[in-house]
């Protein structure tokens, strides 16, 4: 089962890990990453890199996919690429995203529906996702949400607020952590962007260890944004029901469902 970890440097990569790499305001994503690409060759795995073209052409990267050029979505292009690394005999799929806001790009949207669609290609698929992104390129807010839906990060000190939303199976997701007013904006909008994909959304809440006030209320306020969702909390612990009921959110027009 996919857990969160924490790598020492990207050489620990492994099968099914998706990745968030984050980069210093002045680190060159092509030199922090050459060990991750070079293993490819190492281990039998196909590697594409995904970033602008004009920037990583030049370098080693067998297969460039250029976001502003594709025909179609990302995840569309990288599941090609799986199938087709897959009927060549590789071992895997490997791939490279340096992300670049483009001009007036949404900066708190488009990305984590983008985040969440590799997540759940990595869990599915069993592929190698690192998505790299420089401090130089986002505020500090976005950083926060790119970590909270990445299961896996390199080094140890992460920006992202206490709780983790990654894939664990066909129709599920985990979360864990503890999900306060640090992480509630955050929570929220992971909630809202999956609910408007499914109506149903089940969380896998086994290693959540609290919501607090604010949590609640962003879990609340996700759950009633569009009509018809639901969200399914299964797992959920003594404590965190309790606080829920006491709160005033057990009521019918909140559609949310706590399980133990």
């Amino acid at each position: 089962m996919r857990t969160r970890r924490v790598l020492p440097t990207l050489d620990a990569v492994d099968i099914g890990d998706h990745v968030c790499h984050l980069l210093g305001r002045t680190d060159d994503v092509v030199d922090r990453s050459r060990a991750f690409v070079a293993d490819g060759a190492l281990h039998g795995d196909k590697v594409v890199i995904v970033g602008p073209a004009p920037r990583t052409r030049s370098e080693f990267a067998p297969l460039v996919l250029d976001p502003a050029r594709l025909q179609g979505s990302l995840l569309s292009a990288v599941r090609r690429e799986a199938a087709v690394a897959d009927r060549e005999g590789f071992r895997s799929l490997r791939v490279l995203r340096h992300v670049v806001p483009g001009p007036g790009a949404d900066r708190s949207g488009g990305w984590l529906r983008s985040e969440l669609d590799l997540e759940e290609f990595a869990a599915d698929t069993g592929a190698m996702v690192v998505c790299a992104y420089s401090s130089a390129d986002w505020d500090l807010p976005v950083l926060q949400q790119i970590m909270c839906v990445h299961p896996h990060h390199v080094g140890s000190r992460p920006v992202s607020p206490a709780f983790r939303v990654y894939r664990t199976e066909q129709e599920g997701w985990t979360v864990t952590g503890t999900v306060d007013s640090d992480g509630a904006v955050a929570f929220g909008t992971v909630l809202r962007t999956l609910l408007a994909h499914t109506p149903t959304v089940r969380l896998r809440c086994q290693t959540l260890e609290f919501l607090d006030a604010a949590g609640m209320s962003a879990l609340a306020d996700a759950a009633r944004h569009l009509p018809d969702r639901k969200v399914v909390l299964e797992g959920t612990n003594e404590t965190v029901r309790l606080a829920w009921k006491l709160s005033g959110f057990a009521v019918p027009d909140v559609p949310v469902v706590m399980a133990p």
